[in-house]
């Protein structure tokens, strides 16, 4: 049995941590190489690190923070936030990076993804999506959840498959930094029937909402953040309880 996926998500401006609510309000944290060697250290399975003002500046800033990382940090690590061209993707994996987050560009030029998987391979482009409830429905934002797009999530997630993403990152704005809990119907209704791993992410705030999610959704693996950062729960103790709970995790 494929085992389920704890990943510490780490989002990062001028060089700190920072945390917010529904991607804004944000407050500092850290230093994120410190972070990242903590969670490294208490066996989390991936780390996700994202420059949450990139896109916003046409720039991704992260590419000497993962450089310092990896000469501690040994498990796969993620970068998103400002991934715009094939060279940036190139930066990304030569600095350390096994997987880029792509979301902006992606919803601008579609086939993007497409030219990215054809060049550095299906495995190591995450597509993520932005999701915001509206109506009956999700509809996807960019620009770290500032800009409409127009498109309906669920509908966007099938395409990035199909466009030949390895995985796809689904993020709620609605539920982000709350710690109330993850919009349940939004991550099962993107992973039913998708035939890439699905990353839940937005709402932790105890070992309780994590274990909901894999129980009650088909995601494959779950982001945190808050959870980690506050310190209500540490990396032990959430697989602690995803193992009571009958989900099978790394120890």
């Amino acid at each position: 049995m494929i085992k389920k996926r704890l990943i510490a998500r780490i989002d990062i401006k001028n060089e700190f941590v920072i945390k917010g609510i529904h991607l804004e309000g944000v407050r500092k944290i850290g230093d994120p190489h410190d972070l990242a060697v903590k969670y490294y250290e208490e066996r989390i399975d991936e780390i996700l690190f994202m420059d949450a003002v990139a896109s916003l500046y046409g720039r991704n800033n992260l590419f000497d923070i993962i450089e310092r990382s990896c000469r501690d940090v040994f498990v796969p690590i993620t970068v998103g936030g400002g991934i715009r061209t094939m060279e940036d993707i190139e930066r990304s994996l030569k600095a350390g990076a096994d997987k880029v987050a792509i979301n902006t560009q992606a919803v601008k030029t579609p086939q993007f993804i497409a030219e990215a998987v054809r060049t550095f391979g299906s495995q190591c482009i995450v597509a993520s999506v932005e999701a915001k409830r509206h109506g009956a429905g999700w509809e996807s934002y960019c620009d770290n959840g500032r800009e409409h797009t127009g498109k309906d999530a669920l509908g966007w997630c099938r395409q990035l498959e199909e466009l030949g993403a390895g995985e796809l990152l689904v993020t709620s704005v609605d539920t982000e930094g709350t710690k109330k809990g993850c919009d349940l119907q939004l991550l099962q209704a993107a992973a039913k029937g998708a035939g890439i791993p699905v990353i839940g992410c937005g709402g932790i705030g105890n070992t309780g909402h994590v274990v909901d999610v894999f129980q009650k959704t088909a995601c494959d693996a779950v982001a945190v953040a808050s959870i980690l950062h506050y310190n209500l729960a540490g990396v032990g103790q959430i697989k602690e309880a995803l193992l009571a709970g009958g989900v099978q995790v790394r120890p």
